[in-house]
């Protein structure tokens, strides 16, 4: 997760110094980087975001995006 921030999603700060529950729009997130890290996630965990996480707050922390994740590869 940290990986795909790092390499996408163009924050304005190091990804390691974020906590799980820190604004990644705060950070610098922005919504063409959020498809690029979502890209990413899925081809790393080999899952497709399904619709009901295609929003905003989805994509707002660390902690957020492990939620979803989690689920999706519980099934």
């Amino acid at each position: 997760m940290r990986a795909a921030l790092a390499e996408h999603g163009k924050l304005s700060i190091d990804v390691d110094g974020l906590g799980v529950d820190d604004s990644l729009f705060d950070a610098g997130l922005t919504s063409h980087a959020t498809v690029n890290v979502m890209l990413s996630i899925e081809d790393a965990y080999d899952v497709e975001f399904p619709v009901k996480f295609l929003k905003r707050s989805t994509f707002e922390t660390i902690g957020r995006m492990r939620e979803a994740l989690e689920e999706m590869l519980a099934g």
